[in-house]
């Protein structure tokens, strides 16, 4: 015993700078007890709902209505507090409310024929959603939940979900207030702060594995909800870094960017929403491609998102052939620069026959689907034309000047990774590279040799480097040519496939120069020793799960995105329209509760307008993953070791006042 106390005394002491810091912030004996008592007690409440989505490209309503519903999270909250008594459209229209608050409001009031039917209407509801409410905010504790309500009306909020009935009565208590409200014409805004304080309450986490950006109208938004979100990691996509390469100043990237956004006739979001200045871009390229066959230049067009004019769809394919090109010839240079990425084959501007229009590709020639290169050189195919670079340097200077595009890209920086681990579950956007024996695939980089766990710290790093490092230095430009080859290199742990065949699809009629060969990951997934294997090289145990985006699981054609015997799960399912007929589905997504994993299936989302006013739910079906044996709490999860740890140094501190080493600072506040 004498040899304990000895040993926690000695580590007292040498925690005394910290625990002095400590002291700060609990000065007091009292303080610092009281810290413990409600930590403990925090200990022992339920894990919160862990919220997992995916590749969600650009595609805003879908992504909007998801988050909101929490993946049907709160239509099951509202069915298990309502129950069959209520009817099924009215339990449809409660949940429609707490989705879309103000747009669904408006509706519901209309329908009310007098001032008395109003105020039945307000007071069902507003009892409705408190009772709601107070069962979201049963896995929080009080203070938790005081800290999410608004200023404008918390204390009432509060006391309607943390009222005690022993003494008085329920209805007459809650009707007193509610009836209070509505006369005070406060109804409208206390039925919307409930319906945000559900939302909010109902998951606790919210985790993005990869690619919010292309193909899809409004990446912008889902930014902007993000940056909001009160709860929110994000591992990088291949389709993110490229952006963040393109905030960073990266020529490369930045033609990639716009490359995808024109292919796509999303540029009109580019210069609304980002401020990008495409006007020499489109100068330059009506001066030398305006005449041409722009066939196979067109852009893909979503009906449901047109009309287009023939006017619009020609702009948007002579840029898209202007910078295409542009891009090929800073292939060339990037290649030029990084030998390690071993992509030497792939300078296909160097590979063109200019006599017999033809280039060669592997050990074969091919005939060129479009002859007409008037920027190029033959001599020099990847050397700039003029007009190529006042193009580039504005557009550089377009990118970099965004004050909302840097905003964005700081913040998938600050919030984003290669990869996450949190509760036992291991997540990433693509694959960890493998060879086709099944064993982690070896890459060399700057005079290093990396593979698996530690090849994606790698990629981590660097890719920082590539926005971070000073201007002008040789670092931030290594930085930004690899964020460009983790959107398309071979061993990218971000793409994990061969090579992106962008020239072969657009100069090559022959299909067998398109194929994309997956990485061995792809293949090696399904078996459940090597999904354990990857676990315990990021220190998880095999009971642990993989939760991997990337490559959109064919629904249609009977693929499972469960892999690996229950060890992985692959949860982008086509959530971008663009890959809806391809799989069948619309996404799915994962909700991790202290119960249960489950996977959520998503049919295709019409419109946010349709669903307010038709209380129309995405369709999903819910898929138990697996059931615990016991509720998970807190003291269960990584946030409960942080929290344990902060337990054991105020103990600490409350050892050192008892030892007299910190002087107390008394204050009326902490004395209990």
């Amino acid at each position: 015993m004498e040899e304990t106390m000895r040993t926690e005394t000695d580590e007292i002491r040498d925690n005394l700078k910290y625990l002095t810091l400590l002291s700060r912030d609990y000065p007091s004996q009292a303080a610092a007890a009281s810290e413990i008592i409600s930590t403990q007690a925090l200990l022992k409440l339920p894990k919160g709902t862990e919220h997992f989505m995916s590749d969600l490209h650009g595609e805003n309503e879908a992504f909007v209505h998801i988050l909101n519903s929490a993946s049907g999270v709160i239509r099951e909250k509202v069915d298990q507090v309502l129950g069959d008594t209520v009817p099924k459209h009215t339990r449809a229209e409660l949940a429609t409310l707490i989705y879309y608050p103000n747009e669904k409001l408006p509706q519901l009031k209309a329908r009310c024929t007098s001032e008395e039917a109003l105020d039945q209407w307000y007071t069902e509801t507003l009892l409705r959603l408190i009772d709601i409410c107070r069962l979201v905010s049963s896995k929080h504790t009080r203070d938790h939940v005081r800290r999410c309500l608004p200023a404008s009306c918390g204390y009432i909020l509060d006391e309607l979900l943390h009222a005690h009935f022993e003494d008085h009565d329920k209805d007459l208590y809650y009707g007193q207030i509610v009836g209070s409200i509505i006369e005070n014409g406060r109804a409208d805004r206390f039925i919307v702060r409930l319906c945000e304080l559900i939302k909010h309450l109902a998951v606790d986490k919210l985790h993005i594995v990869g690619d919010l950006f292309d193909r899809g109208p409004r990446p912008d938004i889902i930014l902007d909800l993000l940056m909001r979100h009160h709860n929110v990691d994000i591992q990088w996509g291949n389709h993110d870094v490229v952006w963040m390469g393109a905030a960073a100043g990266s020529p490369i990237c930045i033609c990639t960017v716009l490359k995808t956004t024109l292919a796509y006739h999303n540029h009109g979001m580019l210069e609304d929403c980002y401020g990008i200045n495409l006007r020499h871009l489109q100068r330059m390229a009506e001066q030398f491609y305006g005449n041409d066959d722009l066939s196979i230049w067109m852009p893909h067009t979503d009906a449901a998102r047109g009309p287009y004019t023939r006017g619009m769809l020609h702009r948007c394919a002579v840029m898209h052939k202007a910078i295409s090109i542009l891009m090929f010839k800073l292939e060339c240079h990037v290649i030029d620069r990084n030998p390690d990425f071993q992509m030497q084959e792939r300078d296909y501007l160097r590979r063109i026959d200019w006599e017999k229009h033809t280039v060669k590709i592997g050990e074969k020639e091919y005939p060129l689907r479009d002859t007409s290169f008037p920027t190029v050189d033959p001599a020099d195919p990847a050397a700039l034309h003029p007009d190529e670079q006042l193009v580039l340097r504005k557009l550089v200077q377009s990118f970099r000047q965004s004050e909302k595009l840097q905003q964005h890209v700081e913040f998938l920086y600050a919030k984003g990774s290669v990869y996450h681990i949190e509760n036992g579950n291991l997540l990433y956007h693509g694959a960890v590279p493998m060879t086709s024996r099944g064993t982690f695939a070896m890459e060399r980089f700057e005079g290093h040799r990396y593979s698996g766990r530690a090849l994606m710290d790698y990629c981590d790093a660097r890719a920082r480097r590539g926005y971070y490092a000073p201007e002008g230095s040789a670092a931030r430009q290594s930085g930004q040519d690899f964020l460009w080859y983790l959107w398309c290199g071979k061993l990218s742990p971000l793409f994990g496939r061969s090579a992106m065949t962008t020239f072969e699809r657009l100069y090559v009629e022959d299909a067998s120069t398109h194929t994309e060969v997956k990485d061995p990951y792809y293949t090696w997934y399904n078996d459940e020793a090597v999904c354990r294997r990857i676990l315990a090289e990021f220190g998880l145990p095999g009971a642990s799960h993989i939760v991997n985006g990337h490559v959109p699981v064919r629904e249609k054609n009977g693929e499972s995105p469960i892999k690996g015997g229950g060890r992985l799960v692959v949860i982008d399912g086509g959530f971008c329209r663009a890959y809806h007929e391809k799989t069948g589905i619309a996404g799915y997504t994962l909700v991790y509760s202290s119960r249960t994993m489950s996977l959520r299936t998503h049919q295709p989302f019409e419109s946010a307008e349709k669903a307010v006013k038709d209380n129309l739910d995405i369709i999903s079906q819910k898929n138990i993953l697996e059931t615990e044996n016991h509720r998970i709490l807190v003291e269960d999860t990584d946030e409960g070791e942080v929290l344990r740890e902060r337990v054991h140094d105020l103990k600490q501190l409350v050892a050192a006042y008892q030892l007299g080493w910190i002087t107390e600072t008394r204050c009326e506040d902490h004395i209990w």
